[in-house]
């Protein structure tokens, strides 16, 4: 920590003395940075906004309280249209300023892609909120939702292990609140404090695995630590072996990797539906840039290690999650929220195998996890909006309570319909199959032909489900069976239902836009992190 501090700092003089403060030669480095306050824009923008939310909170009367939402949205809206201006090439800032060029932050394009897909999957969050806050206490909402999505878009330009884990607790820690924001819920409390205990458990394993890595390289950043483990000493083998495995384990519970998924369908099911989606999506995003910093960027001297790690565990989360999301379908009186919790941990094992066989190949193939995290996010979104719609009718959003949708609601069943066939891989839902596909090569091309082959019976189980419920979609309402009891049918809001419509509207278009050119957003995923 000292050799980075004093070079970030300039150093000092042969008599202790800080230069710039007692000396002035010509060739001391300036104590003072520039920052470049463009490319750090997007996650500044929306943690400003958070702070304008939460004081405008305590000064509006209660009919404008809605305004705040409009804020809220309007925020990720404008940290998108900022990325627009960094596409051009690397922009870097908070770097030493002797020696080495590493920096903490840097805006190249895997950071601006994953951004892409955090503010645009806040705004969505924010989007389906708009219904909802009404309930719930509007300024703390919406300050700690646009919080969480600071934190998200400040991780993946993050370039060292201390920002690098800020970034994620900035991220986490306002989730925490809103999975259990619902005042009186005890499945809502219930599920806040099982994710903040794993929440926590992560997060001491990880600091304590960042503590290895630096007592071995002696320093933070990510470039730099690579750097050393080349040469690293033998005495110190086991030690860096145990903090990069330590780290990984952190990140395998943000991630939902299994074993350490547990907490994923509680958690879903016990916070309000756009929160759900949020942490199906953002939250999922954000562990898995993570993961592919501190493995590929910081750790590729030790892929030996985290490469077969990563293998089994992408092998065991996709098993696991299709096996329950099965389990979850052949139960009538199962939550629709809980099958989409465990689709969410079986789509977590396919994004892990791309950064699996990166370990294996000199060929990156991060690409695919990005393309297919683009995919999943805008169909998952579709998906979950999908079921707030149908929640307003039928709180209990049982898989049964989707039967005959077609009949009642035409448009969003044939949506939902859509989103369902893109997540199983199936035409209509081309991206979907284009994406699988990509994940798939990638095993192939690293030589991974067993995890290839688990990925593709894991693929045929889902198509079980994920048809079952398309179907279900488009059968006789009149048919339904006896034993399944749903609450009466409540009057909603147009008001109320078009934010809903417009997320559906979105991400469905998106999804449609995709399929017709697949090749749009595996170019745009095309990243190399070297």
């Amino acid at each position: 920590m000292t050799a980075d501090l004093s070079a970030l700092t300039g150093g000092a003089d042969a008599h202790g003395a800080a230069p710039g403060l007692l000396t002035a030669a010509a060739d001391t480095p300036s104590l003072v940075q520039s920052i470049d306050w463009l490319a750090v824009a997007p996650p500044t923008l929306t943690a400003l906004a958070a702070l304008i939310v939460l004081v405008a909170d305590l000064f509006l009367p209660a009919h404008r309280k809605r305004l705040l939402g409009l804020v809220a949205l309007t925020a990720p809206a404008v940290a998108l249209a900022l990325l627009i201006p960094l596409r051009a090439g690397d922009r870097s800032t908070f770097c030493v300023t002797t020696g080495t060029q590493a920096c903490s932050y840097t805006a190249d394009h895997f950071a601006l892609v994953i951004q892409a897909l955090v503010l645009g999957g806040a705004f969505l969050a924010v989007l389906l909120s708009l219904d909802t806050t009404g309930r719930l206490p509007a300024g703390e909402y919406w300050f700690l939702i646009l919080a969480s999505a600071a934190g998200a878009a400040l991780l993946p330009a993050a370039r060292d292990l201390a920002t690098l884990v800020v970034a994620l607790e900035v991220a986490s820690l306002p989730a925490f609140a809103l999975v259990g924001i619902v005042r009186g819920d005890r499945r809502s409390s219930e599920a806040a404090l099982k994710f903040f205990l794993s929440s926590v458990v992560a997060t001491a394993v990880m600091l304590l695995g960042v503590s290895f890595v630096y007592a071995s390289t002696g320093t933070l950043h990510l470039t730099e630590i690579a750097a050393r483990l080349d040469d690293v000493a033998p005495a110190l083998d086991t030690l860096v072996k145990a903090g990069v495995a330590l780290t990984l384990v952190g990140f395998a519970f943000k991630t939902a990797a299994a074993p350490f998924h547990f907490w994923v369908p509680d958690t879903y099911v016990g916070a309000p539906l756009p929160i759900a989606a949020y942490l199906s999506v953002v939250g999922k995003t954000v562990g898995f840039s993570g993961l592919i910093l501190v493995a590929v960027v910081a750790f590729p001297a030790y892929a030996d290690v985290w490469g077969p790690a990563l293998a089994v565990l992408a092998a065991l989360t996709m098993t696991v999650g299709n096996v329950a999301a099965l389990r979850q379908n052949a139960t009538r009186a199962r939550s629709a929220v809980r099958l989409l919790a465990w689709s969410s941990v079986a789509q977590a094992g396919y994004l892990l195998v791309p950064v699996a066989a990166a370990a294996y190949s000199s060929d990156q193939q991060i690409g695919s996890t990005v393309a297919y995290a683009l995919m999943y996010a805008v169909v998952n979104l579709g998906a979950f909006a999908v079921a707030a719609l149908v929640a307003r009718t039928h709180p209990g959003n049982r898989v049964a309570d989707y039967r005959g949708l077609y009949a009642t609601r035409p448009l969003v069943a044939l949506a939902l319909g859509f989103f369902l066939l893109c997540l199983a891989g199936l035409p209509p839902g081309v991206i979907g199959l284009f994406a699988k596909v990509a994940v798939f090569s990638a095993a192939v091309d690293a030589g991974l032909g067993w995890l290839a082959v688990v990925m593709a019976v894991n693929v045929v189980i889902a198509l079980y489900y994920y048809l079952r419920w398309t179907a279900l979609l488009f059968r006789d309402p009149e048919t339904t069976e006896p034993a399944v009891k749903t609450a009466a049918p409540t009057p909603c809001r147009s008001r109320a239902v078009t934010p809903l419509t417009t997320a559906i509207v979105l991400t469905a278009a998106a999804g449609i836009l995709l399929s017709g050119a697949p090749q749009l957003v595996l170019r745009f995923a095309a990243v190399n992190l070297f």
